[in-house]
């Protein structure tokens, strides 16, 4: 433990400046009697307790503390000792620049501290901002995806019902069959499983706060939203296919920024296709690229990038759709980059776009 973070747990400003005159005492005893040193030795003990106490607490406290250490300063170590004053002018010369440095010293670090707490203030207020933003984003896509959602719970439900009349017909007292009606009962609770997952995961796509990060196959993320974004490409006629490798190292990531990332760029493709009378098709592919890269890419054979304007999709309020927001890339961009990774795109030949982006196992970023 650093004497910074012993001190830091000191919070009342009079105790601060009790210990700080106690710090100089103990620095004084110690010098003089029992490691006794020069001048010079003992100047630079002080300075150096200056140091420390002005980077914990501020101004207020290291400028006591200059003042007392300069008169312990010109007691013991400056001539004639023990006493106050000195004999020769470059004694004096030598004491009020002891404590003309020591005011400085202490207020440039209290300044420091000062300067390095509105950062990381400011940095946590960005953090929560971006937080804030990629939640609206998720939730104005989960608000356009209210119907699809709503029929992809459905299907487990109604399969669930079917099950369970079934169940009931093979239970008849006049005809009994336990083993179909046992079957029926386990695909009873598959079904049921099946929509708690659905509604798990949409729960988690509306969950706010800060990113947490975790071990996660990207595989099981793709997966995950193949099955919540199926029913929505299926209302357009479009082909959703995977090309997932199977040797993929595991990453840390937030997992519900990875959905959103995917959420993104898969209703984009969509989006990009509606126009487009056939083949459309959307491929999701994973591979690994050396030891510790992870390649994803979401293509589709849509419209393609919009000409002369591909190198500003990822710009914040840049878009080519009339009820679009124009941050779904931005945000995409910003966070892949924040796991440390790359999001590109480029055009397919012959027609539709290719979306790229790279992550590692190493993890991203700190935050």
């Amino acid at each position: 433990m650093t004497p910074e973070l012993i001190l830091s747990r000191v919070s009342r400003r009079p105790v601060r400046i009790l210990m700080s005159a106690c710090a100089v005492a103990i620095a004084t005893f110690v010098t003089y009697r029992v490691v006794p040193v020069n001048m010079t030795t003992a100047g630079f003990v002080y300075l150096l307790l200056v140091l420390v106490i002005a980077s914990t607490w501020g101004f207020a406290e290291s400028g006591v503390t200059s003042v007392l250490a300069t008169l312990a300063y010109d007691f013991f170590f400056v001539p004639p000792v023990p006493a106050f004053g000195a004999d020769k002018t470059e004694d004096w010369v030598a004491l009020f620049s002891f404590l003309a440095t020591s005011l400085i010293v202490s207020r440039l670090s209290a300044t420091i501290k000062q300067r390095t707490s509105e950062a990381v203030s400011a940095e946590q207020s960005l953090r929560q901002a971006q937080a804030d933003l990629a939640h609206v984003n998720r939730m104005t896509t989960m608000g356009e995806l209210t119907a699809s959602l709503a029929h992809e719970v459905n299907q487990p439900i109604a399969a669930a019902i079917t099950d369970a009349n079934t169940c009931l017909r093979w239970l008849k007292p006049d005809d009994p069959n336990v083993q179909q009606a046992q079957d029926a009962a386990a695909r009873i609770l598959k079904d049921a499983n099946r929509a708690a997952d659905i509604v798990s995961r949409i729960r988690l796509l509306f969950k706010k706060g800060i990113a947490q990060q975790e071990v996660v196959d990207v595989n099981e993320v793709i997966q995950e939203m193949f099955v919540l974004l199926r029913n929505e490409a299926n209302r357009y006629s479009i082909y959703v296919r995977s090309d997932c490798a199977s040797d993929l190292p595991k990453i840390m990531a937030d997992r519900v920024q990875l959905q959103q990332v995917f959420m993104n760029l898969i209703l984009n493709a969509i989006d990009a296709m509606k126009a487009v009378n056939t083949g459309r098709e959307i491929t999701i592919k994973s591979e690994r690229r050396g030891d510790n890269d992870v390649l994803i890419s979401v293509s589709d054979t849509g419209m393609g990038l919009p000409a002369e304007q591909a190198d500003q999709i990822f710009n914040a309020f840049f878009t080519t759709k009339p009820q679009g927001t124009g941050m779904g890339l931005r945000i995409s961009r910003s966070i892949v980059e924040s796991h440390g990774g790359r999001l590109w795109a480029e055009n397919n030949s012959p027609r539709g776009a290719s979306f790229h982006f790279t992550l590692s196992s190493k993890g991203g970023a700190p935050e």
